[in-house]
């Protein structure tokens, strides 16, 4: 009895683990550029970079696994930019005339490269920042960085974005 119970949970756990679906994304890889991190440790915050960097990664990553593209590739992502709509608590405690009721356009800048499966490299460029000032108020602090985000992410998971300029 006891050999049967142990059989029919082997046999189960490997149906379960031969079951489960295989990543479409071989990996996809987000770093900050220098850059931004000087302008985060000055101005805008490490943590809310570093928060931003891993939605970014979150995002492409859910797209890529939805639609297929670069199956078994590798994206390697530099965030180049980004600019809150509102304050953040860092710009809010270096600059006391800032209030978390002032706001502006926000947006990102992202750059990179897809490297296949077979090795191909193409180059990633891509930027979003909001054009209309009048809609900046309505937003939270990240809303358009977010955006940009997500538009990058669908773009790309549809063969849009591929080395944009």
């Amino acid at each position: 009895m006891r050999h049967l119970v142990l059989t029919s949970l082997a046999i189960l756990a490997a149906g379960t683990a031969t079951a489960a679906p295989l990543s479409t994304v071989g990996s996809v890889e987000v770093t900050i550029s220098p850059e931004l991190q000087k302008k985060a440790a000055d101005e805008l915050g490490l943590k809310d970079v570093d928060r931003l960097a891993a939605e970014l990664r979150r995002d492409v990553t859910r797209e890529l696994e939805r639609t297929g593209v670069l199956a078994g590739g590798r994206l390697e992502l530099v965030l180049t930019d980004v600019r809150p709509n509102r304050p953040t608590f860092r710009q809010l405690g270096n600059q006391p005339s800032l209030s978390h009721e002032s706001f502006g356009i926000g947006g990102a800048t992202i750059d990179g490269q897809a490297v296949s499966v077979n090795g191909e490299v193409t180059p990633i460029h891509f930027r979003w920042y909001g054009s209309d000032i009048r809609e900046a108020w309505t937003k939270s602090t990240w809303s358009d960085a977010n955006y940009a985000f997500d538009r990058f992410a669908y773009r790309y998971g549809r063969g849009e974005s591929y080395a944009a300029r």
